[in-house]
């Protein structure tokens, strides 16, 4: 059982890895990374890696992992269909009309209206992301030619000076003078990402010449600025434009793209990370993850330990301070409170999904920086809670925010009218799920997560097949299917969560295991044909609010469990960024012990992963929150302790 504390601060705890007696091997001091963003080819054909911090473990290259059935390949499958439904003519109309040239088809609305000031951030941006993740993740060749005729009619809009978007430059004059305008670097920053990962994960040639050519109108455009006044011009939104120009000095050997990507620290973020204070409070929280994002980019390609330092206490303390049950973090898409106060910031615009994609992208930084199991225990969190409970099965769209609430529900956005940002990182997501199964070092294999799908390893002759139902299987199965015999370590993590757990190779059971929150270390040489088996057993625990442990979520394993209440009626289901609690919702109350969960909750019947509150607690079913689609929910409880007993002495 684990403790109140426990169960919210394991993520910070960090362990060392044991097998037996095996320990993860020391970090290798210089591997060449193989993560298609972190390196590049240069003109003679040869493998360049800029970086001056090697990662020590890397991830491999998604083409070398693919999903099997399951939960992540439904999702996959869904945002891979809504992809092929959208219209390339629609997607670049407002390119073409700003660019003075014919519109066929329709626009699209939402986000996405010709008179929106972000029109393109999905249209020419995410949905790019996407198709190349969504390429590099499943060898869909269709969806890569779509692509790659969206960067055929973007490249006819871009205009000689280098600059592209789907609204005019003058949007650019009013925020050189501070005139109130809506973020258009973020959308530059969306655009460019976009094309760089045409390039980079489809081999889009045409694509990394656009994107350079939108660096030569940034530094155009940046560099006559002072200082002061740039940093004024940074406090409106501006998305990862730093991490996107550094991304290309990896890939070109520019150095000129890391000076262009300086000059979007941000001093007055950055100076109190770098020194240790927690001064978000009233931040925009999607604002500013992407600049953290950058930060450690830029530790990577530089070696300054300013960068490291921001990064690597960004993520402490937002994990710690500022995450919610989920893992999700921010409340109306701020930090409205001091560190640790949330406890009253529950409700319906409760943790924006882009504040999600964006700390997964962070954690896998840090990750490669260091690979201990808390990074991976939270990644595992925001995946199975956070992420694969925002797509709607019938449309394959996503949500804006993840209520948690009392009485909330999820609506969705519209397959043609919404476009939100959440819409586009949802996209992006759902195309990347297989990126951070496994990494490795130059010797042994990371499995962090527990996902049916396949590895291929060729440089080490290894192919590693996992099959699981997780979470609804306590476990997982990993066999390998290697023609050649294959002498790598495999560290398969052991969840912060587990309760007991045991594995067994080719059948028989080791007599040693692994500390929660560790990776367990099982070495070659391995044939095919070998297996290992691990059970994960789960036990309800609990995840409390930090500044009251009374008001606190049920969990069972890294599942949140939520209290399902009726159906939302279908007209609600569809184009709301923000969905209305019931009125007059109370929390749902419990008697019993904060620090165990057993004594409220309690499974229902002999169903899997389907609960309900004891006696003389609110009655309600709960279920896994990301099998809640169109009900109302509850997620936290009031729980009061039980009053004391006192024995009569006469």
């Amino acid at each position: 059982m684990h403790s109140s504390r426990c169960s919210r601060r394991s993520f910070l705890a960090g362990a060392a890895a044991v097998a037996g007696a095996s320990l993860i091997p020391n970090p290798v001091s210089a591997m060449t990374s193989q993560d298609p963003v972190l390196n590049s080819i240069d003109a003679s054909g040869k493998r360049v890696n800029r970086d001056r911090v090697a990662w020590q473990a890397m991830p491999f290259p998604m083409k070398q992992v693919r999903l099997l059935p399951g939960p992540c390949m439904t999702v996959q499958e869904l945002n891979r269909k809504y992809l092929h439904s959208l219209s390339n003519d629609s997607l670049a109309y407002s390119f073409r009309q700003t660019a003075g040239l014919a519109t066929p088809g329709q626009p699209y609305g939402g986000w996405e209206k010709p008179d929106s000031e972000l029109r393109g951030h999905f249209n020419g941006g995410h949905y790019l992301s996407a198709i190349a993740l969504t390429y590099a993740s499943t060898g869909d060749d269709d969806l890569k030619k779509k692509g790659d005729a969206l960067v055929q009619d973007l490249g006819q809009c871009q205009q000689k000076s280098g600059y592209l978007s789907a609204f005019p430059d003058e949007f650019f004059d009013r925020l050189r003078e501070r005139v109130r305008v809506w973020a258009p670097f973020y959308t530059i920053h969306k655009i460019m990402a976009g094309l760089l990962d045409m390039y980079l994960l489809t081999g889009n040639a045409q694509a990394l010449d656009m994107v350079q050519k939108m660096a030569g109108w940034v530094d155009s455009y940046t560099g006559p600025l002072a200082y002061e006044h740039m940093q004024r011009i940074l406090g409106t939104e501006y998305g990862g434009m730093g991490e996107t120009l550094a991304n290309l000095y990896a890939v070109t050997g520019n150095q000129q793209y890391v000076g262009i990507a300086k000059r979007f620290d941000k001093k007055a973020f950055f100076e109190p990370l770098a020194a240790h204070r927690d001064e978000l409070r009233g931040l925009h929280v999607n604002t500013h993850i992407p600049q953290v994002i950058a930060a450690a980019r830029l530790y990577e390609l530089t070696r300054d330990s300013h960068y490291r330092d921001i990064a690597q206490y960004f993520w402490d303390e937002v994990v710690a301070e500022r995450s919610y049950c989920n893992g999700g973090t921010s409340n109306g898409e701020r930090w409205l409170t001091d560190p640790g106060k949330l406890s009253k910031e529950l409700g319906p615009s409760t943790t924006e999904d882009c504040c999600a994609y964006n700390m997964l992208k962070l954690t896998r930084h840090l990750f490669g920086w260091s690979p201990e199991a808390r990074y991976m225990d939270y990644y595992e969190r925001v995946v199975f809670n956070h992420r694969l409970g925002t797509i709607d099965p019938e449309t394959g769209t996503t949500m804006y925010y993840y209520p948690l609430g009392t009485g909330v529900y999820k609506p969705y956005a519209s397959p043609t009218e919404s476009f939100w940002c959440c819409n586009g990182t949802g996209v992006e997501e759902f195309g990347k799920l297989n990126d951070t199964i496994y990494f490795h070092d130059q010797g042994s294999v990371y499995v962090n997560l527990f996902v049916a799908s396949e590895l291929q390893w060729p440089e080490k002759n290894l192919k590693l097949r996992q099959e699981t139902d997780f979470p609804h299987q306590q476990g997982t199965k990993l066999t390998v299917l290697s023609a050649k015999p294959s002498d790598v370590a495999i560290h398969v993590r052991i969840p912060y969560w587990v309760q007991g757990g045991g594995v067994k190779v080719n059948g028989k059971p080791l007599g040693a295991f692994a500390s929660p929150g560790s990776y367990l270390t099982l070495r070659g040489p391995w044939k095919s044909g070998d297996t290992i088996e691990l059970s994960l057993p789960m036990g309800l625990h609990q995840s409390p609010m930090p500044d009251d442990e009374t008001i606190q979520a049920p969990m069972y394993g890294p599942v949140v469990l939520a209290a399902k209440r009726e159906e939302v009626p279908r007209e609600n289901w569809y184009g709301q960024i923000t969905g209305r609690r019931t009125p007059n919702a109370q929390m749902p109350a419990a008697t019993g012990k904060t620090d165990d969960a057993t004594t409220w909750v309690e499974p229902d019947g002999n169903e899997p992963m389907r609960f309900r509150a004891k006696a003389g607690a609110t009655q309600s079913t709960l279920v896994p929150i990301s099998q809640i689609v169109h009900e109302r929910y509850d997620v936290y409880w009031k729980v009061t302790p039980p009053a004391p007993q006192f024995r009569d002495r006469g």
